[in-house]
């Protein structure tokens, strides 16, 4: 184990690193409430790319793909967890290239949706879309507080506090335009840690050849990518993981961040790409561990530490507490800043005529609150699998009745709402977390079907999809996804302000019960 003053020592170090690069690079590029929460057309395709890749790929990969390489199927469900992570930022080539179009001055889907579907589908989105990315953030702290109390014995508050008052630092003064650049940085630093890691950990452990030994003459099942649990297990995380990162505002931050369309289609596909391997590198140390025999009861989400400690030096272990450090800043900002954007873009419609001033500053103190909420649940020491899955259902009952609105003129607000409401009811029904406490219920009860993550997150998207198609095909009325441009303005378009008042900030959109 680390020395505990050692590995707090690194930590701050980095974070301090990290937090005067932002502080710097942000200086004299926040000249408005626009640049805080878009940044708009300020990132090529490597930027884009580099941003996706930071932003996304956050300390929980050190922890989830470990674990369902070591208690959900092998190297199939690593596999099942790497295209399931690229595939959400393949459809945002489409989908982002197409809401760009649709909205040109965008800034959230929550825009897209008021203006598309109405108040009440809005206020659906905007409650799944705040509640995944605060479950994202409050599983990255919960990552980086497990890595270190693990690895060095620190303190869980000690870390997430230290990391949620650095990060806020920087995130609080430069917005959007802070996060990219830092996400940019740690990418170039965090991809050649990961593989010179890999690579350190394979040769302290004897070899791929004795490893894959090992492994085989425990449990051959493990490197079975045909291995019927593992492709289960990486068929719903695929659809889990879909669904939640169309709700989640940080990608969405850099559709419209990006300079051009190409490097939308691009950066996220880029993105796509150098994500699977970092997933799978990731996720084949569960494999190790649980056929090295380094597993005990319970501490399968520590798989990747496991097999850490196993093969290299205490000296060693401090470069992994950076590469943690670097993981979760990288992601953290991007919550905090998706977070107060997705509040403060839609703050017209609560207060009444807004300036700029009042909008930043309420952007920075929504901030500072999701950090403190987010520090105190990443101190519980929850599963962070489990606090991802609990997200990606929400995530996979609305994502197909949302995209169909965007491809069809004949998706209505209420087909769309109660088709997103059923399909999570049969994903809620099926999911095991809360299984036994739903079966305990009178009448409902002992009517319900057995757990099963595969069939709670295949029968939420194809319910939630079907209905929403079948509600279209019931109605002759019509959307004129033209009209969606002229709702949705700038946060500080003048020309879109009451003559009245030259502060005030027009609402992001008319949306009106369809």
């Amino acid at each position: 184990m680390v020395e505990a003053g050692l590995a707090l020592g690194a930590t701050v170090l980095t974070l301090a690193g990290v937090t005067v690069a932002g502080l710097l690079y942000s200086r004299g590029r926040m000249l408005s409430v626009e640049d805080y929460v878009s940044a708009r057309g300020s990132t090529g395709t490597g930027g884009t790319a580099a941003t996706l890749v930071a932003s996304g790929m956050g300390a929980w990969i050190l922890f989830s793909p470990a674990e369902a390489g070591a208690a959900f199927g092998g190297v199939a469900a690593v596999l099942g967890y790497a295209i399931g992570s690229a595939v959400p930022l393949l459809l945002f080539v489409s989908v982002g290239v197409r809401i760009r179009e649709s909205i040109p001055r965008g800034h959230s889907l929550t825009e897209y949706v008021y203006a598309r579907y109405g108040a009440w589908m809005y206020a659906y989105a905007v409650a799944i879309a705040s509640f995944y990315m605060f479950i994202f953030l409050a599983a990255e702290m919960t990552a980086a507080s497990g890595a270190l109390a693990y690895v060095a014995g620190v303190p869980t508050w000690v870390t997430a506090g230290a990391i949620g008052a650095f990060v806020l630092a920087y995130t609080g003064y430069g917005g959007l335009v802070a996060s990219i650049f830092t996400d940019t940085v740690q990418t170039l630093v965090v991809l050649p840690l990961l593989a010179v890691g890999f690579g350190a950990v394979v040769l302290g452990l004897g070899g791929p050849g004795e490893i894959h030994a090992a492994v085989f003459a425990t449990n051959p099942d493990l490197l079975d990518p045909t291995f019927l649990p593992g492709v289960a297990f990486g068929a719903f995380v695929t659809i889990g993981i879909t669904g939640a990162n169309v709700f989640n505002q940080g990608q969405w931050q850099r559709v419209f961040a990006a300079e051009s369309d190409a490097a939308v289609r691009r950066g996220f596909a880029a993105a796509a790409i150098a994500g699977v391997p970092m997933i799978l590198l990731a996720g084949l140390f569960g494999v190790a561990a649980a056929g090295l025999g380094l597993l005990a009861e319970g501490n399968a989400s520590v798989a990747f530490f496991l097999v850490v400690a196993e093969a290299l030096p205490e000296w060693a272990t401090l470069a992994v507490v950076v590469l943690v450090v670097l993981l979760v800043t990288s992601s953290a900002d991007t919550m905090f800043n998706a977070l107060a954007s997705l509040v403060t873009v839609d703050l017209s419609r609560v207060l009444d005529d807004p300036d700029e001033r009042t909008l930043q500053a309420v952007a920075r103190g929504l901030t500072a609150v999701v950090a403190a909420g987010a520090i105190t649940v990443g101190a519980q020491g929850y599963s962070v699998l489990e606090l991802f899955l609990l997200a990606d259902l929400l995530g996979a009952a609305t994502f197909v009745p949302f995209l169909h609105g965007l491809y069809s003129e004949r998706a209505t607000q209420w087909g769309a709402l109660v088709a997103s409401v059923l399909g999570l009811a049969v994903g809620l029904a099926y999911f095991p977390t809360f299984h036994g406490a739903l079966t305990g219920l009178p009448v409902v009860g002992p009517i319900l079907p057995g757990a099963s993550f595969v069939h709670a997150f295949a029968g939420a998207a194809a319910v939630s999809a079907v209905l929403s198609v079948v509600a279209g095909r019931a109605t002759d009325s019509r959307f004129d996804g033209g009209s969606l441009a002229s709702e949705v303005h700038s946060l500080d378009d003048r020309s879109a302000r009451s003559p009245e008042d030259g502060n005030a900030v027009v609402d992001g959109g008319t949306g009106v019960d369809r």
